[in-house]
């Protein structure tokens, strides 16, 4: 296995974290990145840090980007970054090894992973949009499939059955507030919905066992 972890990298006022440096850094990048995905390279930029040297999985060429080595010394505060949700939590500054300042979840530039992969790729997914960045999420033209999805088969559930699940959609974060200090009320309509996506699984396997084409649809 070859562990790539992606962050996102700072520049200019968001090389450090900043109480008002950042939130006006993010709306630069916000009407950048709406102008243009390459111009959100000006505020900041892709940093993938791969184990064992392994070159990366995907061609680069798209957006800003570069490729460090992943070590014992960086690997901590690599995993944290990645996951650093700007205004969430603190971005990691000066990664060893790695270029100095601020360090963000690299779903900021990639938010699902919309690359140009090497090779066939298979994606478990909550949805069949592939959406590029996170600041991409309310650009609906850009949840469209691109070639860079060509060799991407996406597995994702039927939009109308997740329509059966509790409260009709998939759990996420924002059960924490619509429940609050409802412990067990969230953690029933999260076990319904693990007990019904056995159904995916199960249907996965057997199409697996016996392959129908005409269940593959070309990505939207």
């Amino acid at each position: 296995y070859k562990l790539h972890i992606v962050t996102s990298h700072g520049r200019h006022v968001l090389h450090r974290e900043h109480p008002l440096g950042t939130p006006l850094g993010y709306a630069g990048a916000y009407l950048s990145n709406v102008l243009s995905r390459r111009a959100l390279g000006g505020w900041l930029e892709r940093v993938v840090f791969s184990s064992q040297g392994a070159a990366l999985p995907f061609d680069a060429q798209d957006f800003r980007t570069q490729a460090l080595a992943l070590t014992e010394d960086n690997f901590m505060a690599a995993l944290q970054a990645s996951c650093a949700i700007p205004f969430a939590l603190r971005a990691v500054h000066d990664i060893p090894g790695a270029p100095t300042g601020a360090y963000w979840d690299g779903g900021i530039t990639d938010y699902h992973l919309h690359l140009a992969y090497q090779g066939l790729v298979l994606y478990p997914h909550f949805q069949s949009a592939v959406v590029p960045g996170w600041l991409d999420k309310s650009l609906k033209w850009r949840h469209k499939a691109t070639p860079f999805l060509d060799h991407t088969i996406v597995l994702a559930p039927n939009p109308e059955w997740v329509k059966t699940l509790p409260n009709g959609k998939l759990p996420d974060r924002s059960d924490f507030n619509t429940y609050a200090t409802d412990l067990p009320g969230r953690v029933k309509v999260w076990t319904q919905a693990v007990s019904a996506s056995e159904q995916l699984a199960e249907e996965f396997a057997r199409w697996c066992e016996s392959p129908d084409p005409a269940r593959v649809q070309a990505l939207a």
